[in-house]
């Protein structure tokens, strides 16, 4: 093969592979819809149509974490300085649904009166270390994004938490002013015991070489906890689903119902409620979507 066919064959190869990588990722996209999902290995974000959740209404028993970030987000949206959001605690207590729900009502707000909505950008936890690369797509727009990490925690020998420790820490190539983090947790600290307990256990300065993991919390600005429910809080949201869907039965069936529901399942919390509710909803032949 002559060196002219040599280069002429290099030169196909070269557009065949253009044209089969992915186009470099756009924040335009960012404009046309409020809800997204961080695709991190093909750098792409994708638009939720219909995010899955409640809203603030049937969120019992919570009203000063709900206003606490009710607060927080509407600031972010108004274009004020807002804090990183860590909200954690007890499962099926609606941590990530207080998150969604209350970005969902601020845009209401906000359209409402002609401002600027935020985008809700959804990354998976196992994608942090993605995160330089999304925020480099970020910083090509004007529109305030939340990035939300459902269900964040930290085993042992991951790293990822590196990743979102420079993005809190706000260094040069930290988070840009158009975004803000919220996660949830059920942990109070990220990181299990033992984790803590073996990074003690195994370093020359015991308090120097935990400081790094265990202070990942404190670097949210608002860190807050959603506890158990009481038995009036888990009765307050069983009732309230039951008006919002309208279900046609008497209160003190439905409480007793719910309460029997809960003693089975040995536990009181916004998502037994829930589960309860989608029960009794078949029970009584009512299909909440349709009659909410």
């Amino acid at each position: 093969m002559t060196d002219h066919a040599l280069l002429s064959a290099l030169e196909r190869i070269a557009d065949s592979l253009e044209r089969m990588s992915p186009p470099p990722p756009s924040a335009d996209i960012l404009h046309r819809h409020d809800a997204f999902l961080w695709q991190a290995a093909l750098g792409v974000l994708t638009p939720v149509e219909k995010v899955s959740g409640v809203p603030l209404s049937l969120l019992q028993g919570v009203k000063r974490q709900m206003d606490q970030v009710m607060t927080n987000t509407r600031h972010f949206a108004e274009g004020f300085s807002a804090n990183n959001v860590m909200l954690w605690g007890a499962r099926g207590m609606g941590k990530s649904s207080l998150v969604k729900a209350s970005v969902a009502a601020v845009n209401e707000e906000q359209r409402a009166k002609g401002g600027g909505t935020l985008a809700l950008i959804e990354i998976q936890r196992d994608e942090l270390s993605s995160l330089p690369k999304l925020l480099a797509v970020l910083r090509t727009t004007k529109r305030r994004c939340i990035l939300f990490c459902d269900d964040l925690s930290f085993e042992s020998q991951d790293a990822d938490y590196k990743s979102l420790k420079s993005v809190l820490d706000g260094g040069i190539g930290g988070r840009p002013e158009n975004v803000l983090i919220y996660a949830t947790s059920n942990r109070r600290h990220l990181m299990p015991r033992d984790m803590i307990e073996n990074e003690t256990g195994s370093a020359i300065n015991p308090s120097e070489a935990i400081e790094e993991k265990v202070s990942l919390s404190d670097r949210f600005g608002l860190w807050i906890g959603l506890y158990g429910a009481t038995q009036d809080d888990y009765l307050a949201i069983v009732e309230a689903y039951a008006a919002y869907y309208k279900l046609p039965v008497p209160r003190d069936e439905l409480r007793r119902k719910a309460l029997q529901w809960a003693m089975a399942r040995g536990s009181r919390s916004g998502r037994v409620a829930s589960q309860f509710i989608s029960d009794l909803s078949a029970e009584l032949g009512v299909t909440p979507e349709q009659d909410a």
